[in-house]
């Protein structure tokens, strides 16, 4: 099917072309969210007289979010969960909490905003976008911990995973002095 372009999608093509695209893909993304309209002489006629209007509100659309990109750009935000020892979390972060944690720290964003590919599953620092228009993108820091106190350690660059190896010279003095403490030392 070939539509003419309402905005710029990624990957496909600037606002005005006629492009083509798949059935499927037309009719349940593009059409549906005012992206595209189909590429018939009625819509081309009426592309072509709103045109000017429909550049008009994308650039006011596009300084608009660069505004919100200044706010936004490498901010950090924090979101607690559950996780094991070895950092793994019990369930997952998503493209929702993330939203939510921005939406949280004074900048509205839309879960459709944040396009991850795969949810978080692990703790520690982690680059996010955010796509504030189609042509800017925003990356924020997501901080997943187990805590606050530990989210504070991890902002600062300690690494929490690694545990604490314990030297069997080292146990083996901590239970003599144990067993001397206790006077069943025989030595």
């Amino acid at each position: 099917m070939e539509v003419i372009l309402l905005q710029r999608v990624p990957k496909l093509g600037q606002m005005g072309e006629i492009v083509r695209v798949k059935d499927g893909y037309a009719r349940n993304f593009l059409l549906p969210r005012g992206k595209a309209l189909r590429a018939n002489e009625g819509n081309k006629k009426r592309f072509e007289t709103q045109r000017a209007h429909l550049e008009a509100r994308n650039l006011e659309l596009k300084t608009e979010a660069e505004s919100v990109f200044g706010k936004l750009d490498g901010q950090t935000y924090v979101i607690i969960r559950q996780a094991g020892e070895t950092g793994q979390l019990y369930g997952s972060v998503s493209s929702r909490d993330i939203a939510d944690a921005v939406t949280a720290g004074g900048v509205s964003v839309n879960r459709n905003q944040v396009p991850i590919m795969l949810p978080i599953k692990t703790i520690g620092l982690h680059k996010v976008p955010v796509q504030l228009h189609p042509e800017v993108e925003a990356t924020v820091t997501i901080n997943v911990a187990r805590s606050p106190e530990e989210a504070d350690r991890q902002a600062r660059g300690e690494e929490l995973n690694a545990r604490e190896e314990t030297n069997m010279d080292d146990l083996g003095l901590e239970v003599g002095a144990a067993l001397a403490e206790a006077g069943g030392d025989d030595r």
